[in-house]
């Protein structure tokens, strides 16, 4: 279980380090906004291929061999990203990035599930999430200190993803797990090969359809807030706080998903009902603060926006991955969970490549009052729907 967890906030530290390298290089290549932001859409347009295509490999190898080859492949998509010499190879380190981190959030999370204490859906997704919020964290964290002040900051900043990358790949290699026999798991091995990566989304029972899409979407919005600072705090806080470098962009990322870790620990014995419409209020907030401080350019409403934005990413993610794990059977969590993170993966492309155009015709801070506003407008429909719903029973219930 350890073992698994480390690989999987290792796995995933390698995707949102680049965070704030992003102005070096914007300097260094000439970059406009929105070529940020393409090259961040890259990466998610990475995952969601991998969520289509191989979320459903898990069901016919197990989570492991999966989880080895997600974190072979992004370890070698940080080395990638070290060597970068122009835009288009560091996208093509991105789109592998991307590709792997679906492999590795999909098996990862099957497999901390499988290793559980049986029926505990709740501590599962607690265990899940944390360790996926904490390793994005550390990316960006690690990655801007050590450009801050370490020479040749593009290329050694991925060192201790690297490094950490490797450690992690012989620690799954050491594992011996004998493989699960299930009717779910025949079926699949009688399948055609290439069947399996034929893209199918997977949708809960009809009755459960509506607390489905309300946690899909609630995903949505927290992961397209989180990446809203991912892909653009750094020009943000540059051109409208005045704080400068990667090691204080890199820091205000990193707080909000440390921060988002903690709530979701004090919250895990919460209802899930409760933990919905507390998280959407909460990036409601979020929103209203962050266009306040687009307004003002007020350092202090900046951090207010961040700990709301820490605490709504940190609920929506535990409600919603608690949620699937309600629903899912083992025959059906693969497909489920694919279906769950391509909704909410889905939220880091759309609105931010819409930030990145607009920021190019209108200017940084009409594009981010743009962008909190429509999401104010979301958010607080869906608060409203989390309200309205009945709660989902637990496995047995």
């Amino acid at each position: 279980m350890a073992r698994v967890c480390f690989a999987m906030c290792v796995g995933v530290m390698g995707t949102a380090l680049a965070s704030p390298l992003y102005p070096l290089y914007q300097d260094v290549w000439h970059l406009k906004a929105s070529d940020i932001t393409v090259i961040f859409t890259i990466y998610m347009f990475g995952v969601l291929a991998s969520l289509l295509f191989l979320g459903r490999l898990t069901n016919r190898f197990g989570f492991l061999p999966m989880l080895r080859a997600g974190l072979i492949v992004v370890t070698l998509g940080v080395l990638l990203s070290m060597v970068a010499w122009n835009p288009e190879s560091f996208m093509l380190s991105r789109l592998a990035i991307g590709l792997a981190s679906g492999l590795i959030t999909t098996s990862a999370s099957i497999g901390m599930s499988q290793l559980s204490r049986a029926g505990d859906v709740k501590r599962a997704a607690v265990i899940t999430t944390f360790a996926m919020t904490l390793g994005f964290g550390l990316g960006p964290l690690v990655g801007g200190l050590i450009a801050q002040w370490v020479p040749k900051p593009l290329f050694s900043a991925y060192l201790p993803s690297l490094l950490l990358g490797l450690i992690a790949i012989y620690a799954l290699f050491t594992i011996r797990i004998p493989p699960l026999s299930t009717p779910a798991a025949s079926a699949h091995h009688r399948k055609d090969w290439l069947t399996q990566l034929l893209p199918r989304i997977t949708m809960p029972p009809r009755a459960l359809s509506r607390p489905f899409w309300i946690g899909s979407m609630g995903a949505f919005s927290a992961f397209g807030m989180f990446s809203l600072y991912a892909s653009l705090a750094p020009s943000f806080m540059q051109d409208i706080l005045s704080w400068h470098g990667p090691a204080a962009s890199g820091a205000s990322i990193a707080a909000i998903l440390f921060l988002s870790s903690t709530f979701q620990l004090a919250a895990r014995r919460v209802p899930n009902k409760m933990n919905a419409v507390a998280g959407y209020g909460a990036l409601v907030v979020s929103n209203l603060l962050l266009i306040a401080t687009t307004y003002t350019g007020l350092i202090w409403l900046f951090m207010l926006s961040a700990l709301t934005t820490a605490l709504g990413h940190g609920l929506a993610n535990l409600a919603g991955m608690s949620l699937v794990n309600k629903m899912a059977t083992p025959a059906s969590r693969a497909g489920l969970l694919s279906s769950y993170m391509i909704v909410g993966y889905l939220g880091t492309i759309v609105p931010i490549l819409g930030m990145g155009w607009l920021s190019d015709r209108l200017g940084l801070a009409y594009a981010i009052m743009i962008f909190s506003a429509s999401m104010t407008a979301v958010t607080a429909i869906l608060t409203w729907a989390a309200h309205t719903t009945q709660p989902v029973p637990s496995p047995g219930n």
